[in-house]
C-alpha cells in the first residue's frame, strides 16, 4: 500500500506544474492566512515580551492603595518617607534603604511624519536610587542630566518613533524649556520614557508629592513582609507588587484583544482558502480522472489514491504557509511600532516572530489543506473506474 501511495503521490506532484495556475490559489491563500495570523500574534507577543522585561521580582512597587497604574497613584513626603522604612527593604552603598521615589507625568510630542494630533508620553522623575535599581538601563549617547536641570534623558524607542528628540534638542514642556542630554537603553517598556531628577519634574509640574515607590527587596519572598507592615501602618495607605508582576499585568488586555482579533480575521481567511483548496483539488481530480481510473483497473487501491489527494493538497497549503511566514518574518519582525498603555501613553514595543507562531501558522495551514483535499480525494477514491473512463 506504502508503495502504491508513493507512486500515485509522485505522480500527482509531478504534474502540478501542469496546473501551476489553479494551484496558486491554494499557495497564496495560505500564505495569506499565515502571514496575517503571524504578524497579529507578532505584535501581541513584542508588546507581552518588552513589558514582561521590565523589573524583577526582588523589585517591588508602592502604590496608592486602589491605584491600578502608577499615573492614578498619590503619595505624600511623609508617606514615601515612610515607605522606604519598610521591612526588607536592602540598603545600598551608602546604607541608605535601596528606594526611589517616583514622579509620573504626561507631556505630547509627535510621532515621525506626523503635524497635527500628539501622543501622550510618559515624564519619570528618578531619585538616583532609581539607576541603582534599574541595571539594565545604559546611557547609550549624550550624558546623564544633572539634578536640578531641566534637563533629559530620552528612551531609544522614543528615538524612533518621536521627532525632536535628538541628543541636543529643546523641548518645551509645561510652559519651559527642557533640553535633551542623553538617550539610553534598557531593553523594556522604559525606553518609551523620558526621564528627569525627580525634584526638578515635582516643581515643573506643580507635584507635591510622588506617584510610586520603587523598592529593592533583600529576596523576592521579603515583598509580603513588606507589604503585611505597610498595611497594618495606618500611616499609610498602599498596595505593594513586584515591579515585573505590575508590568506583566498591563500585558493581559491587550493580548486578548489582538488574540480575539488574529482568531476572527483568520477564520474567515481560512474559511476562504478552504473554499479554494476545495475548488482547485475538485478541478485537479477531474483533470486526472481518466489517469486515476487507469491505476485503479491495474491494481491500485482506493486508499492510496485517496491519501495521494490529501497530501498533494497539504503539501500545496505546507508551501503556501511557508511563504506568508517568511512574508511575516521578512516585513514586520522587530518593526517597532507605539500603542497605548496602562498609563494612557505610547509604549513602544517591536514585532516579534517567534518560532512558536511560526509552528501555529504552518499548523493552521496543514488544518486548512487537510479539510479542502478532504472532499475531493473521497471523491477520487469512490468514483466508478467505468464512469471515470467515460468522462475522460
Amino acid at each position: 500500500m506504502l508503495s502504491q501511495i508513493f507512486a500515485i503521490t509522485g505522480v500527482n506532484l509531478k504534474s502540478i506544474p501542469e496546473r501551476w495556475v489553479p494551484s496558486l490559489v491554494i499557495v497564496i491563500g495560505l500564505a495569506g492566512v499565515v502571514a496575517v495570523f503571524t504578524a497579529l500574534l507578532a505584535m501581541a507577543t513584542g508588546f507581552s515580551s518588552t513589558l514582561a522585561a521590565t523589573g524583577s521580582k526582588d523589585t517591588a512597587l508602592i502604590l496608592r492603595g486602589g491605584s491600578a497604574a502608577e499615573l492614578n497613584s498619590g503619595l505624600g513626603r511623609d508617606e514615601v518617607n515612610l515607605i522606604k522604612l519598610g521591612p526588607g527593604i536592602r540598603k545600598g552603598t551608602d546604607g541608605k534603604p535601596l528606594a526611589s521615589g517616583e514622579v509620573i507625568v504626561i507631556t505630547e510630542l509627535f510621532k515621525k511624519g506626523e503635524t497635527v494630533n500628539g501622543s501622550n508620553l510618559t515624564v519619570r522623575g528618578v531619585e538616583p536610587q532609581g539607576f541603582v535599581l534599574r541595571p539594565k538601563l545604559k546611557v547609550v549617547e549624550g550624558r546623564m542630566f544633572k539634578p536640578g536641570l531641566r534637563e533629559l534623558l530620552v528612551g531609544r524607542g522614543v528615538t524612533k518613533q518621536f521627532d525632536g528628540v535628538e541628543v541636543g534638542k529643546n523641548l518645551r514642556m509645561r510652559g519651559s524649556e527642557w533640553t535633551v542630554v542623553g538617550v539610553f537603553e534598557s531593553g523594556d517598556a522604559h525606553e518609551s520614557e523620558l526621564w528627569t531628577d525627580v525634584e526638578v519634574a515635582q516643581s515643573s509640574f506643580g507635584r507635591n508629592g510622588y506617584s510610586s515607590v520603587l523598592a529593592g527587596l533583600d529576596d523576592e519572598k521579603t515583598i509580603k513582609t513588606l507589604g503585611a507592615a505597610l498595611k497594618s501602618d495606618p500611616r499609610v495607605n498602599v498596595d505593594v507588587i513586584s515591579q515585573q508582576a505590575y508590568f506583566s499585568a498591563q500585558t493581559e488586555q491587550f493580548r486578548n484583544t489582538i488574540g480575539v482579533l488574529a482568531g476572527v480575521v483568520t477564520f474567515f481567511m481560512a474559511l476562504g482558502a478552504i473554499f479554494a483548496a476545495l475548488n482547485t483539488m475538485y478541478a485537479a481530480v477531474a483533470t486526472r480522472a481518466k489517469e486515476t481510473a487507469t491505476l485503479r483497473a491495474l491494481g491500485f487501491g482506493a486508499l492510496p489514491v485517496l491519501v495521494s489527494v490529501m497530501i498533494e493538497a497539504v503539501v500545496l497549503s505546507l508551501v503556501g504557509g511557508l511563504i506568508g511566514a517568511v512574508i511575516a518574518y521578512l516585513l514586520f519582525n522587530n518593526l517597532s511600532v507605539s500603542t497605548l498603555g496602562a498609563n494612557f501613553t505610547q509604549v513602544v514595543f517591536a514585532f516579534k516572530v517567534t518560532p512558536a507562531l511560526v509552528g501555529m501558522g504552518l499548523a493552521i495551514a496543514v488544518v486548512v489543506g487537510f479539510i479542502g483535499g478532504l472532499l475531493p480525494s473521497i471523491r477520487a477514491a469512490r468514483m466508478p473506474v467505468t464512469t471515470a473512463l467515460r468522462a475522460a
